[in-house]
């Protein structure tokens, strides 16, 4: 019995198959594709039409193999408007769209930050769908819409003519409440929004239909039919975390770098708001108590400014390694990184402005990015460990980063706590996973972790040399 994912990045795709056997999950990725925004007069948009051409392009691939079932997941908080008849009303923002920087600090300024993040749990960024949404009630498209659907749900939609809201992607809007997992319509109607557009909540496992016949007949898939799994990508990273005791962290590393812990239930209150940490729904009701990080998008910017390839970055990061360490810091966390653009200098602005050496080479460029997300990871876990009263004993790092020996190994030594890297698709494994409980093939989040185990050779990084200089490196961060 085989399953199909479709994982969906900000910067690409793919179409993993996948069948357990023996207690370890087989893949094989049978399609990848670029993605990226476009810019339209109007601002930064998905390209959501080819996204969706890409995904029938590997479905068609993933045929013969004869999947029974289909998960689809995608980063998170971006959403496409459909009309009275089904119709896509414009292609969808891209969260790094700059409509919603001044529009956020209006809604939190009216709403109150304590009582909205009392009520969402969300961690303040400045693209939250939420804020999204305000910023469109001051245009006529939303006025026109009868549905919004996140864009894993829109790709659902289009497989099987079905409408809803997957639960953890949902959670990331802003527009749930963090306590009872149900839509909040005083949210909605406060950023000018009928709740009325919200559509119906699932949870991961559920059937969400049979493919279309033009679809199923498209790609050859008339057996088959979309399984709803954790659609926000961080979701089905998690549940992909090879985790064999309780108190461990994880970072998922990629465009960005989520780092925190699973938690039965939120943290909320004023601690938790000030740290600036949001709790976003997992699978099985459990919530990943975490914080956003720029993540790798400050290397993948840096590269595109200078002109390199990623066949390149090996001979970059032995520049960084020899570099000297803890000389020049940023704070990943700082939203001057996330539009497009000048990444080194705006990097370098960051330095002069905190009377820091300015990196002069590629290499230190490199050295400063690493450091700065392993200094970013060891504040967000130890903060959360300290507002939930969560041990940690190791740190799983997945995805893109795991590759990463200089990042994990900084992780580390930052940390002081051993890391555990890989496997670098993570979520595309726990999309998998779900699916595969869903079909009854394994028990519970245990049993889907112990084959993640099984299944990959992971990397272990001991941490080495002495905490103290990431000490006084953070707190001249951050004085």
């Amino acid at each position: 019995m085989s399953f199909a994912a479709v994982d969906l990045g900000a910067s690409s795709g793919r179409v993993v198959l996948g069948h357990i056997a023996d207690g370890r999950l087989r893949t094989e990725e049978v399609h990848r594709f670029d993605n990226g925004p476009v810019r339209l007069p109007d601002g930064l948009h998905w390209d959501a039409v080819g996204l969706f051409r890409e995904v029938l392009t590997g479905l068609r691939l993933a045929a013969p193999r004869a999947p029974v079932s289909i998960g689809i997941d995608s980063w998170a908080v971006d959403y496409g408007l459909l009309d009275a008849a089904g119709g896509l009303l414009g292609e969808p923002f891209c969260y790094r769209d700059s409509r919603t920087d001044e529009v956020s600090r209006e809604v939190v300024g009216s709403l109150g930050a304590d009582q909205l993040f009392e009520r969402n749990g969300l961690q303040f960024l400045p693209f939250n769908t939420i804020f999204q949404l305000a910023a469109a009630a001051r245009g006529a498209q939303l006025a026109a819409a009868e549905s919004l659907l996140l864009v894993p749900d829109l790709m659902g939609y289009w497989l099987t003519g079905r409408r809803g809201a997957e639960l953890t992607n949902a959670s990331t809007t802003g527009l749930l409440d963090a306590r009872t997992h149900e839509w909040c319509p005083e949210l909605a109607r406060a950023v000018g929004v009928d709740p009325g557009l919200l559509p119906a909540l699932r949870r991961p496992g559920e059937e969400v239909g049979p493919l279309l016949p033009h679809v199923a007949e498209d790609t050859g898939l008339s057996g088959a039919s979309v399984v709803a799994v954790g659609s926000h990508d961080t979701a089905s990273a998690v549940v992909g975390v090879p985790a064999q005791r309780p108190n461990f962290a994880y970072v998922c590393t990629g465009t960005w770098s989520l780092a925190g812990l699973e938690l039965p239930g939120p943290v909320l209150g004023e601690p938790a708001r000030r740290a600036n940490f949001t709790n976003e729904l997992g699978v099985d009701g459990t919530v990943r108590f975490l914080r956003n990080i720029m993540g790798l998008w400050l290397l993948q910017e840096s590269l595109r400014t200078w002109g390199l390839s990623t066949a390149e970055l090996p001979g970059l990061l032995a520049e960084a390694a020899a570099a000297q360490p803890l000389v020049s810091l940023v704070d990943a966390e700082d939203t001057r990184f996330l539009p497009p653009g000048d990444m080194p200098g705006r990097i370098a602005e960051a330095c002069r402005e905190t009377g820091q050496p300015v990196p002069e080479t590629r290499g230190a460029v490199v050295r400063c990015v690493l450091e700065s997300l392993a200094l970013a990871h060891r504040r967000a876990i130890r903060q959360a460990a300290e507002l939930s009263g969560q041990d940690v004993e190791v740190v799983h790092l997945v995805g893109g980063g795991a590759r990463n020996e200089l990042l994990c190994q900084l992780t580390a030594d930052a940390l002081g706590v051993p890391v555990v890297a890989g496997p670098v698709e993570a979520t595309a494994l726990g999309n998998l996973l779900v699916q595969a409980r869903a079909a009854g093939q394994l028990s519970d989040l245990d049993h889907a972790r112990r084959v993640v185990a099984d299944s990959h050779d992971l990397a272990h990084y001991s941490p080495s040399g002495d905490r103290t200089p990431w000490d006084e490196a953070e707190r001249r961060l951050h004085r």
